[in-house]
């Protein structure tokens, strides 16, 4: 087995912006609606529409999602031992989860471990939407190791509120 390269990608919901055209979301949910219903590929007009609200300007007062999320990233990464690291976004904000292991690979990653903010079960981003992008890129990229750490242990979820809920509780 050849050298082993770390890469770690941190998934956010990702928010809109809150200075992007509310008709530009409101068509892009009527296309993708349309489109889960009839169970077909996304049209180039819904692409389109997906890439430009990603892509869309955005500072910590338009989105502090995006903010947010950086910021745990921020600290997060020192403590992943040198890895390769990349956020992403699974709607609205940009990179998507396929051009983040694309970037760490790029890079050099040959194990990319995938985690996400989502952290309960139940949710169609964290269930089934990462599962199935990191299947289709396990088959583009089949010398790429790519693991999802996910579903969390909901006692260390429910701890980590227990030591939050310590703070603001007299």
């Amino acid at each position: 087995m050849g050298t082993v390269t770390r890469g770690v990608i941190l998934v956010g919901h990702g928010g809109i912006p809150k200075d992007c055209p509310s008709e530009l979301v409101t068509k892009l949910k009527r296309l993708e609606g349309q489109r889960r219903a009839a169970g077909t590929p996304m049209s180039a007009e819904e692409r389109e529409l997906d890439t430009r609200i990603r892509r869309w300007p955005r500072t910590a007062a338009t989105d502090p999602y995006q903010a947010g999320l950086e910021a745990v990233a921020a600290q997060l990464r020192p403590n992943l031992d040198g890895a390769l690291f990349a956020v992403a976004y699974n709607e609205f904000c940009a990179p998507t989860l396929k051009e983040s292991v694309e970037e760490l690979i790029q890079k050099g990653a040959t194990h990319i471990t995938v985690t996400t903010t989502m952290f309960t079960p139940g949710g169609s981003h964290s269930e089934i939407e990462i599962p199935v992008i990191l299947e289709q890129l396990r088959k583009q990229y089949p010398n790429v190791m790519l693991r999802y750490a996910w579903p969390f242990d909901l006692n260390l979820v429910a701890n980590t509120l227990a030591e939050q809920l310590k703070r603001f509780t007299p």
